[in-house]
């Protein structure tokens, strides 16, 4: 196997340097492999801009609507153990009474 990254476009194992850069023979792809590095370090922060890990305990900040469930999440619902995730809904966690949930960071704040 190769001592490079997977190409983050395509996941091939194949990447090669040109320049400072690396280049995917499959797709054509080129990247920055410390710029690649940064961005993964990505910081998650809740609504009140304090940095959010992985099994934190959070506090739901406001009503949260659930579809197909009878009623909301209700404001100041605790949540233990939570897990972080990339995307839109960027907590995984487990909510008492409604069982497996994805939450949106701006929504909680850390407890």
């Amino acid at each position: 196997m190769s001592e490079f990254p997977l190409c983050p476009a395509c996941k091939s194992p194949y990447a090669y340097p040109s320049d400072t850069l690396l280049m995917c023979p499959e797709c054509g792809h080129e990247w920055d492999p410390q710029a690649e590095a940064a961005a993964d370090t990505s910081v998650i922060k809740d609504a009140n801009g304090n940095v959010l890990e992985d099994g934190d305990t959070v506090v739901v900040i406001k009503d949260l609507p659930v579809k197909g469930a009878p009623k909301a999440i209700k404001a100041g619902t605790k949540v233990k153990n939570i897990r972080l995730t990339d995307g839109d809904h960027n907590i995984d966690c487990k909510i008492d009474g409604f069982g497996a949930m994805s939450l949106k960071s701006e929504f909680v704040r850390k407890g």
